[in-house]
């Protein structure tokens, strides 16, 4: 056997190797022996099939199959004893592969081209001064969060008269043009309302102050702006139908309902933080304070890997790739792309490749390990995450951990998981690298920098 290695270019190499029969004849003798074990074939009992016989009916498929495995094998051992770095796989030469026929030759050249990483420097060192941006948390955010507790947990509660925002349940009946209620005309009954939702303020007024069996007298045209859509689901007619309501209505007001936020008491701090966490509003205060500087340090983390990766795509330069090569590749594993699409999605996927291969050098130089503790860590506090956008802040252990499971079965989900937590430990050791340019900011001034981001 002989392999040879050729640079192309600095990105581009082809890799030659030379097998003789003397390569792969003792392996192809193994396999035909172990086929005969279990070849079945008419008139021979099992395992008892002439070698020759076999040799002729399936000798040319096995060593195929062989020469195949070996090639596989012999490939990847000499690039990894030689270190040589390539992106994708190697993919046999269109122009310069000799032809080979299993079926008469016994000695075979294969010819494949090779796609080289390109070389770079992507490591970090005090030298470097990337900005981290820190969240301040004021005490006016942490009332608006308390707030937004007992607004979560308040309850809809029946009262005797109308405010804005109060939702009316009652019965709505057409009138005609003298006031009365239109004979055969569209009847509704336990209609429900939100009159603050009207779009036309008069019609809206109509409804302040009424109070439980008042009947107000409104135009629903005037007061949805000839919505169908809204017309169609208020009086439960089609939308066609709802092109030639003009007419008034009464509306008898049987229900008022009012939604009121919950009392910040100690009912709410043992449904937010569990039972006993805290005692009083400045113990519940402070413990949301530290939930949401724990939030914002994540935040602060994430955006220091976004201005990272801006900062080294932006320090390395744009680098050279094998294109050609990479186009193929991206076709054979994408064969349900076809070549424009290819084309239209290139340019983002060496932006992508760039900062993925600098990924790899921070990982060795920082020494990242992702282990799978790691990704189920990161899935959980993803899974925290959402659970607390709806108020749940004491959801145990076991609940994340289920629910963190259930996204890793995702196949998408998972390899995202686990390069965010790759980026997690690469952040968490890059800021002790490098020259950190601190800035405080407020949430909104934060929230800004990602506008601007999408608009550079």
């Amino acid at each position: 056997m002989n392999i040879s290695f050729e640079n192309v270019d600095k990105v581009n190499a082809l890799l030659t190797i030379k097998l003789e029969k003397a390569d792969y004849e003792e392996k192809v003798t193994a396999a035909l022996k172990d086929f005969k074990k279990k070849a079945n074939m008419p008139g021979f009992r099992p395992g008892q099939v002439p070698m020759g016989l076999l040799k002729k009916r399936f000798g040319t498929e096995i060593t195929a199959e062989e020469v195949n495995k070996i090639l596989g094998h012999e490939i990847y051992k000499y690039i990894r004893e030689q270190k040589i770095n390539i992106l994708g796989e190697p993919l046999p030469d269109e122009e310069k592969q000799p032809e080979v026929d299993f079926q008469t030759m016994d000695d075979f050249t294969f010819v494949f081209d090779v796609a080289l990483t390109p070389e770079f420097d992507g490591t970090l060192t005090k030298k470097d001064t990337v900005e981290y941006y820190t969240i301040n948390v004021d005490d006016n955010m942490v009332e608006e969060q308390i707030n937004a507790y007992a607004q979560r947990a308040g309850q809809y509660k029946k009262v005797d008269a109308y405010q804005p925002k109060d939702m009316v349940k009652g019965l709505l009946a057409q009138l005609d043009a003298e006031g009365n209620t239109l004979e055969g005309g569209i009847q509704v009954e336990s209609a429900v309302m939100l009159p603050d939702y009207m779009k036309n303020d008069e019609e809206k007024a109509k409804f302040d102050n009424a109070k439980v069996n008042d009947v107000v007298v409104f135009n629903p045209a005037k007061a949805y702006d000839n919505s169908t859509v809204e017309l169609s689901s208020l009086l439960r007619i089609t939308k066609e139908e709802a092109e030639e309501i003009k007419s008034d209505f009464s509306f008898q007001i049987e229900e008022i309902t009012r939604y009121e936020a919950a009392e910040v008491n100690q009912d709410l701090f043992d449904q937010i933080l569990g039972e006993g966490v805290v005692k009083s509003k400045e113990e519940f205060a402070e413990n949301i304070r530290k939930t949401m500087k724990a939030q914002f340090a994540a935040d602060s983390d994430f955006r220091f890997i976004q201005d990272l990766k801006t900062y080294l795509t932006k320090r390395v330069g744009e680098l050279e790739f094998p294109e050609a090569m990479l186009k193929r590749i991206m076709k054979l594993n994408n064969p349900d792309k076809d070549v424009e699409n290819i084309e239209k999605n290139f340019q983002l996927s060496l932006k992508e490749l760039t900062w993925h291969l600098i990924k790899e050098q921070l990982s060795d130089q920082l020494e990242i390990k992702v282990e799978q503790p790691d990704v189920l860590e990161t899935a959980k506090a993803a899974a925290r995450m959402q659970f607390e956008q709806y108020g749940m802040m004491n959801v145990p252990d076991d609940v994340l951990t289920n629910y963190a499971n259930k996204m890793l079965e995702n196949k998408e989900q998972a390899e995202g998981l686990v390069s965010r937590a790759e980026e997690n430990k690469i952040a968490q050791k890059a800021k002790d690298v490098v020259k950190l340019k601190k800035k405080a900011v407020t949430l909104a001034e934060f929230n800004k920098l990602y506008e601007t981001t999408v608009e550079a």
